[in-house]
């Protein structure tokens, strides 16, 4: 390599400026582009939500011999059991009995669910949470493997790739005949929607500049999540069948396809895989739509291989290994994956549960994404005043406090119970944006989506667990709050041991991973 210092990817592109026409662009079609990702990944909400349901009832006639007897049946006790009445003439006696003629459902509040559609209730009720654990499952399967594709073949291929498999994996969801149908697409479901969501956030991150990069991820790509959250409520309350909601969802990704003539290839990928000509071909045309001159030569064949080496060790192909080849790189997975795992289950933890909150499901859902918005908005107006690790740990600090003040609400205020909740929820949700940020900081770029990927592999085991956890509140309302407080927690005691990445550029070397605090890391 050259003695002459060489420019990093931020110094090469300065001439680009930070708010031009393409990076304008790139914001807005990526920050769109999550919007399908908010509604598919909280859909569940409404589509596996149960009615009203009590037990069918029945009159039956039975001759024996010369005798008629009798049944007829009225609703019981629970919406699992029934009253049975058994009259032969000369005696009658009553009794329970469970619900063998099936269930009526409440069509008040929905049409139809997949839990009134296969009887998803009392001895098949674990059946709910478990298919919307299968979608956390494939959530998590596609963030373990989405970053090494990305990283393998390019972020723009896997992404529009995974845009197309959600779309069509929800339109063919639509038509599932059996619940066994229904929880293998939705894993697909979830396997494409967190894909498409990481790749859409490196992408858009790995072709702007710091001050660009910020908004991008929180006012851009965290709103436009939060948007999809809150248009899901809207919809689901005009269409009220599960089957036309999936496909009312599934329609508006194909008006986004034709973007890939828009969107072009990561310039930072390009160059990590010595494809120099290309990444300058990217940045001229980034130039153009700026009005902007570009010099004769924007990045030489060093820039190339300083992406491709690290401190002098011959050229190689990054794997999962190099998260943990050294003590920097180590402390911070392993410190990334206890955070994304806690923040990730309180987040969709909480937002699974806005259906057993007092009041409207729609009202509720739809306030919920609000507050989401607004923490999305709060976490970008402090991220210049503040250091990166103590806002994160005052946000989820915030949140498990008011979770575990729960317990001190009286049953009889149910109003101020639900405030505590959306309230207590604003600080996971600035959380749950904000470590994209940070991590996106943290990661070098020649294994930076295969970080990612790993980390939000690991949120993923805990959004797997979360539904069950859910679960638990028909037996105990506040249990679910409590551990979800509890968790929320930890994390933030965790999050203090981050280095401030404030002001920071973006990593491209393993070499030039920070050292967490109070650790001397060599």
């Amino acid at each position: 390599m050259s003695a002459e210092k060489i420019r990093d990817f931020d110094e090469s592109t300065a001439f680009l400026g930070d708010y031009g026409l393409f990076q304008v662009l790139i914001i807005v079609l990526l920050s769109l582009s999550a919007i399908p990702c908010g509604y598919m990944g909280l859909i569940v909400v409404f589509v596996s939500d149960t009615p009203e349901h009590h037990c069918k009832v029945s009159v039956n006639s039975t001759r024996n011999g010369t005798d008629v007897e009798s049944t007829s049946s009225w609703i019981g006790p629970d919406s699992c059991s029934r009253y049975k009445l058994t009259d032969n003439g000369t005696e009658s006696a009553i009794s329970n009995e469970r619900c063998v003629d099936g269930w009526v459902f409440s069509t008040e509040r929905y049409s139809s669910t997949i839990v009134s559609e296969w009887d998803l209730v009392c001895e098949n009720a674990w059946k709910v949470p478990f298919s919307t654990s299968l979608f956390f499952v494939g959530v998590l399967i596609g963030s373990f493997i989405s970053g090494h594709l990305s990283d393998r073949f390019g972020r723009k291929p896997v992404f529009f790739f995974t845009m197309v498999l959600q779309t069509v994996t929800a339109l063919i969801q639509a038509t599932s005949v059996s619940w066994v149908m229904f929880c293998i697409l939705n894993c697909l479901r979830g396997l494409s929607q967190i894909s498409n969501y990481v790749t859409s956030l490196v992408l858009g991150c790995e072709m702007l500049g710091q001050s660009a990069r910020v908004r991008f991820t929180l006012l851009g790509h965290s709103v436009g999540f939060g948007l999809g959250y809150a248009l899901l409520p809207l919809v689901a309350y005009f269409i009220r069948g599960w089957r036309m909601l999936l496909v009312a969802s599934a329609i508006p990704s194909f008006l986004f396809i034709p973007s890939w003539w828009v969107i072009p290839e990561s310039p930072r990928w390009l160059l990590q895989k010595g494809r120099l000509e290309e990444a300058e071909r990217v940045i001229r045309n980034a130039a153009k739509r700026n009005r902007v001159p570009a010099p004769e030569i924007i990045f030489r064949a060093g820039d190339c291989l300083e992406s491709m080496q690290n401190n002098g060790e011959e050229v190689h192909t990054y794997t999962y290994v190099d998260l943990i080849r050294t003590p920097n790189m180590r402390n911070i997975t392993i410190l990334g994956n206890l955070i994304w795992l806690s923040v990730s289950m309180v987040f969709y933890g909480l937002s699974l549960n806005t259906s057993s909150l007092h009041g409207n499901v729609y009202l509720n859902c739809f306030l919920s994404a609000v507050i989401d918005i607004g923490a999305y908005i709060a976490m970008w107006v402090l991220l210049k005043r503040v250091p990166r690790p103590t806002l994160l740990f005052t946000a989820l600090m915030f949140c498990g406090i008011l979770l575990l003040l729960l317990q001190l609400v009286p049953e009889d205020m149910p109003v101020m119970f639900q405030v505590l909740v959306l309230v207590g929820k604003m600080g996971v949700s600035g959380a749950y944006s904000f470590i994209y940020v940070i991590f996106t900081e943290l990661i070098p770029t020649v294994v930076r989506n295969m970080g990612l990927g790993m980390v939000s592999t690991a949120a993923r085991i805990g959004t797997v667990i979360c539904p069950f956890v859910v679960y638990v509140g028909v037996y105990s309302k506040i249990l679910p709050y409590i551990i979800f407080g509890t968790i929320s927690i930890m994390a933030a005691a965790v999050s203090m041991l981050l280095p401030d990445t404030r002001n920071n550029k973006l990593p491209d070397l393993i070499s030039q991973a920070k050292p967490i605090r109070n650790f001397s890391c060599q």
